[in-house]
């Protein structure tokens, strides 16, 4: 199979084969060029395979191409440079071997052969030859583009050496059929399940990149629960695979918390890429096991697990190696994550509006987002119905934000004014009457604006100071 007339998209390649030729030496493209170039999905990056020293032949190709900033990483015998849009990646063909108390190989120099044989999953061992004599050919030592037809994901040689080696692969494979929507071949899960525990001798960062990749792709649900049923979401994520079996009321929820869960990420997904509120969604149910109770005539209940699992996200970012500058945000999204649910459930007021619009502040859109993604059940009329009075009132809260501003708010009359004003110095009292303008805004008595505060401070002044 011959990819000339696609490669001509990427001129530059060719440069790349004549820097070949002047190097006496064979180069080819490797791994997910390949793979997404064959299923048309968007390309960034281009790795090239070199039967030589990559380094030498990026610093050539550079020269070629009158690229100045070339990157060179002597330790790992590889090479970066970026053109046209495109981040190249260079590396000599090499052989690895593997201590079991360590996921980092030793490595030498290898064949085109070694090199494919080493790499994770056959749909990443398809090559393109850039060399003169063969230029343009595909070359499929795995039947990778056989498996790629058939949307699997699978691995070149037995699953349980290629973990063992590297146990990381076994996050990537629920990463590809994840960002794919491809199915795992069915030795896959058997040896991840087998060998998650290796998972233990990856470093925190590099299991939490996977993971976030996971979260960031069109399918998480996919990844989130291969890594449930393979057990790999215990040893990583154990207070996710706590949710799996807890029951819950039927009526707008799945019974199940952690395919409730997966269920909301996955319908949040379809709304945003942001993913620190796909997160919030993860988490969002994250406290239900610790404070499930069962009520009579009711059923189970989780009361507070809003505010407990509010609180268990520091830790989780801490552990996780995650941004703390996030931890404020997702915080408050759980803690809230109720609330819009609440509203819709009743005949709500324009102040209950006010005081949910204030909590949320800056959030509002993201949790009402969150907020309609975690309306699921299996019986849809429900779903529709609810969505329905969902969108009523939430309508009705865009309206009032509108008209009053309140998302930044505050008394329109700051404490240095009423200070002045009362003749106080900084004290609880100061505290006490701005409150109280607040109150009076919220509850509709006057409007969020300067002249209408002014009066009411006016008004209530005396009964503080008495």
């Amino acid at each position: 199979m011959n990819f000339d007339l696609q490669l001509k998209h990427y001129s530059f390649l060719s440069v790349a084969s004549e820097t070949a030729g002047d190097l006496k030496t064979q180069v080819f493209i490797v791994g997910g060029f390949v793979r997404d170039l064959i299923l048309k999905r968007p390309i960034s990056e281009i790795d090239f395979l070199v039967l030589g020293s990559g380094t030498e032949f990026a610093e050539r190709y550079a020269e070629k191409l009158n690229v100045k900033n070339v990157s060179i990483f002597k330790n790992f015998g590889t090479a970066h440079f970026r053109y046209s849009d495109y981040d190249l990646e260079f590396v000599g063909a090499r052989k690895e071997s593997y201590n079991r108390d360590s996921r980092k190989p030793e490595v030498s120099t290898g064949s085109f052969l070694d090199d494919i044989n080493r790499r994770d999953f056959t749909i990443n061992t398809l090559a393109i030859s850039l060399n003169k004599k063969n230029y343009a050919e595909l070359i499929d030592t795995y039947d990778g583009f056989k498996d790629l037809e058939n949307r699997l994901i699978k691995t070149p040689i037995d699953p349980l050496i290629t973990f063992d080696d590297d146990p990381l692969r076994i996050m990537r494979a629920f990463r590809f059929a994840s960002q794919l929507d491809f199915r795992l071949d069915g030795s896959i899960p058997i040896a991840a399940n087998q060998l998650r525990q290796r998972l233990k001798i990856v470093s925190q960062e590099r299991i939490t990149d996977e993971f976030l990749k996971i979260l960031s792709s069109e399918r998480p649900a996919i990844g989130l629960i291969h890594m449930y049923q393979t057990g790999v979401l215990e040893v990583i994520f154990p207070e996710l695979a706590n949710l799996a079996g807890v029951d819950q009321r039927k009526d707008y929820h799945h019974k199940d918390v952690f395919f409730h869960t997966c269920q909301v990420v996955e319908n949040i997904s379809k709304m945003t890429d942001n993913i620190w509120l796909r997160i919030a969604a993860l988490v969002h149910d994250i406290a239900k096991p610790q404070t499930k109770k069962f009520v009579e005539d009711i059923g189970w209940t989780f009361h507070g697990h809003e505010e407990l699992g509010a609180r268990m996200i520091k830790s989780i970012f801490k552990r996780m190696k995650l941004p703390f500058n996030k931890i404020e945000y997702v915080e408050k999204l759980v803690r809230l994550h109720l609330r819009p649910i609440a509203l819709a459930k009743e005949e709500v007021t324009d102040s209950a509006i006010r005081r949910f619009i204030v909590s949320a502040g800056e959030d509002l859109g993201d949790l009402i987002i969150l907020c309609r993604a975690d309306i699921t059940s299996k019986n849809q009329e429900k779903v529709s119905q609810y969505l329905e009075n969902y969108e009523k009132v939430m309508k009705k809260v865009w309206e009032v934000e509108d008209k009053d501003k309140l998302r930044a708010f505050q008394s329109p009359v700051n404490g240095e004014e009423i200070m002045r004003i009362c003749n106080l110095t900084p004290s609880r009292k100061v505290g006490e009457i701005k409150s109280a303008i607040e109150e009076a805004i919220l509850d509709g008595k006057i409007g969020n604006n300067y002249d209408e505060a002014l009066g009411y401070l006016m008004k209530i002044k005396d009964s503080f100071l008495r």
